[in-house]
């Protein structure tokens, strides 16, 4: 399963861990995944959404019905 926001599409982010030594390796920086669960009054039904913690203040902050709008015009099934 990939770690990628349904509502804001952000993914992991690559770059390098440094040691003490200066040599480098490669890394990922995954963003806060959670699942979270929405009641969907227009529908009757709960939906499941994968979102980062910062979709989840965003779902807050403009309700559940727009954001699974904006999740549907980027195309994703919910």
């Amino acid at each position: 399963m990939s770690a990628h926001c349904q509502l804001t599409g952000r993914a992991p982010a690559f770059g390098n861990s440094i040691s003490h030594s200066h040599r480098r390796t490669s890394r990922r920086f995954d963003p806060n995944i959670q699942r979270k669960r929405y009641w969907l009054p227009s529908e009757n039904r709960y939906v499941r959404l994968r979102l980062s913690a910062r979709a989840i203040k965003t779902v807050d902050t403009i309700g559940v019905e727009a954001a699974v709008a904006r999740i549907r015009a980027r195309g994703e099934k919910v």
